[in-house]
């Protein structure tokens, strides 16, 4: 038998252990506004310079940069005058403001929301419900009124959501050829990135996004801009109103907000409202069918349980709950991304 030394298994547990801080240190950076100011400076500088620009501690400043270079999110180089610090290619892409696919407000969600639910995983799994209450002292029975708590929380998942899309969109819109659909509903569609993205990939199609009414007019307001003709509006519920009549609606991380009841009702909304011959396009992690992973799909399942009332969910279980409403030729598709496809018809 071998001894303690000879097994893996610690190295693998001090990287899990770490894993929330090498988050928290890049959530910090972006916070702060590092990887922004060395875009806009166009040369490398010091951790003084970006201390003093950012208004930190010197020493607090220098110790994020460094651990920041052992992330690969900047690069250093040592000169006469002392470290000068670089964004790499990556922070560039995703971790400035100013980047077509910049992921900064999803960050900003994740550390300033998700991280603070998440401190009490245990209490959620305790309890199989999620922890609004806990960590912000207010009620998640209207669950949504709960994640739109503000209008600024609102906007921030809003903004966060559409940072996503701007990268995972076009992988799931393409994933089945949807040109025959040319009158396209996106229930809750939120800020409109991924109506945006269908209407580029599919020319010939308009899109209608369905959402709550203070949604709406957020979107309108900030983020679809209203030279954008071929994407409309309606207000609603979606439980509880009207869905307005179209060939294609997209669900695109919906149903795993909910438990399997709401979906099937939801469903079955959405089936009455759709044209016959048409369909509904499910854009969800899709976790192996004996569970086992991807790991992304699992550690979402879990922030499902701390942040909503639902879970992630097998192409199977989806296409159970597509035919239980009426759908069929269900179909799925996986894209090797964060994000798959599953397509059921009328």
């Amino acid at each position: 038998m071998g001894s303690m030394e000879d097994l893996d298994y610690p190295q693998i547990i001090l990287q899990y252990t770490s894993g929330f801080l090498v988050s928290k240190i890049m959530f910090t950076a972006c916070e702060l506004g590092v990887f922004d100011l060395l875009l806009e400076s166009g040369e490398p500088l010091s951790s003084d310079a970006i201390a003093a620009r950012l208004d930190t501690s010197t020493t607090g400043m220098e110790r994020l940069l460094d651990a920041c270079v052992g992330l690969k999110l900047l690069a250093v180089e040592l000169t006469q005058e002392g470290a000068l610090y670089r964004n790499t290619d990556i922070s560039n892409i995703y971790l400035t403001k100013s980047s077509p696919k910049s992921q900064h407000h999803i960050m900003m969600y994740y550390s300033n929301t998700v991280y603070l639910c998440w401190h009490y995983l245990a209490d959620a799994v305790r309890e199989g419900r999620n922890q609004y209450e806990r960590a912000f002292g207010i009620s998640s029975k209207d669950l949504f009124g709960a994640m739109y708590r503000s209008e600024e929380e609102m906007l921030k998942f809003m903004a966060g959501q559409n940072s996503i899309w701007s990268i995972c969109g076009r992988d799931v819109l393409a994933a089945f050829d949807l040109s025959s659909f040319t009158q396209i509903c996106d229930l809750g569609g939120g800020g409109g990135a991924l109506a945006r993205e269908c209407v580029s990939l599919y020319p010939n199609s308009t899109v209608t996004i369905y959402d709550l009414p203070k949604v709406v007019q957020v979107a309108k307001e900030q983020f679809v801009p209203p030279e954008e003709h071929r994407i409309a509006f309606h207000e609603g519920d979606f439980f509880n109103d009207s869905i307005p009549e179209a060939e294609l609606y997209i669900l695109s991380k919906i149903l795993h907000d909910w438990d399997d009841d709401k979906c099937r009702q939801l469903l079955a909304n959405v089936y009455k409202a759709c044209k016959p011959g048409g369909g509904v396009l499910l854009v969800e992690s899709l976790l192996n069918e004996d569970k086992s992973g991807p790991l992304e799909a699992q550690l979402y399942s879990m922030n499902m349980l701390v942040q909503t009332e639902g879970k992630e969910r097998t192409a199977a279980e989806y296409s159970k709950l597509l035919e239980a409403a009426g759908f069929g030729e269900v179909q799925v598709k996986r894209t090797g991304k964060l994000y798959d496809a599953v397509l059921g018809r009328k």
